[in-house]
């Protein structure tokens, strides 16, 4: 994705490559990126709480997130961490959310910069996830509220747990929702992304959703990276081509 950016802007010098990164190892090998010629990396989990620990500045979305998926190696060796998946989230919705309702489903990582981007963008969220206290734990540092269920309806649902990951998987009999209830809820936004859609994407479309997947919101959080890095517009086209083309993999990638 980043590559066909790269190319489409005439970037001849620049390449984006995957490193693997053990987490004993994250620290001092992020450390020696800058010396490598590196501008910057995307840090993917399980990295993302390391990532912020050892930067030198953050924004404040980072900070409030507790969590960064965006290095940037400034001059002097100091090190800026961002988080791109929040406003990459609120950048892909097909409408301006505020004012809206919105269930989130799961409270991990993922879910604390989902809760967090939608607050700020003025919607009002709900958390539901199969351990309630992790649920009420995230409400309680970043905000909205936590439920036992989701409610039958709402303006915005969003998956941020790993069902519906596996081929084959039912993810009806992991998640207190059917395929019928989800004709409550207009928009339906699924953080999972692979070669093709998700069960809980097919089954969002036949009840009539507007769908956002997650290779959408992965070229959304990943244009933030690519615009900071280099200083120009990321070409949204030639990157959401090449990611439907051939997802990006997993792991620890960098910029130089």
């Amino acid at each position: 994705m980043h590559e066909a950016g790269y190319a489409a802007l005439g970037l001849s010098d620049w390449r984006y490559q995957l490193l693997p990164v053990p987490p004993e190892l994250f620290d001092e090998t992020v450390r020696g990126l800058p010396g490598a010629g590196f501008v910057g990396a995307n840090v993917t989990i399980p990295h993302k709480e390391a990532a912020l620990a050892l930067a030198d500045e953050a924004t404040d979305s980072a900070r409030a997130i507790g969590a960064a998926n965006t290095l940037t190696f400034l001059p002097g060796g100091r090190i800026h961490a961002d988080n791109t998946d929040a406003p990459g989230l609120i950048d892909a919705l097909p409408t301006d959310p505020a004012g809206s309702t919105a269930v989130v489903l799961g409270a991990g990582g993922s879910a604390r910069a989902v809760v967090w981007a939608l607050l700020q963008a003025g919607v009002h969220v709900q958390v539901w996830n199969r351990t309630r206290e992790r649920a009420e734990r995230l409400c309680a540092e970043i905000g909205g509220r936590a439920v036992d269920a989701p409610p039958e309806q709402a303006d915005l649902l969003v998956n941020t747990t790993s069902v519906g990951l596996q081929a084959g998987e039912d993810p009806f009999k992991a998640l207190p929702l059917t395929a019928d209830a989800l004709s409550g809820y207009p928009c339906f936004v699924d953080l999972v992304y692979g070669s093709g859609p998700t069960a809980l994407t097919s089954a969002a479309r036949t009840a009539g959703a507007t769908v956002v997947d997650g290779l959408e919101i992965l070229v959304r959080q990943g244009a933030r990276s690519f615009e900071r890095w280099t200083g120009q517009a990321a070409p949204l086209d030639v990157l959401r081509t090449a990611a439907r083309g051939e997802p990006a993999p997993g792991g620890a990638d960098a910029a130089a």
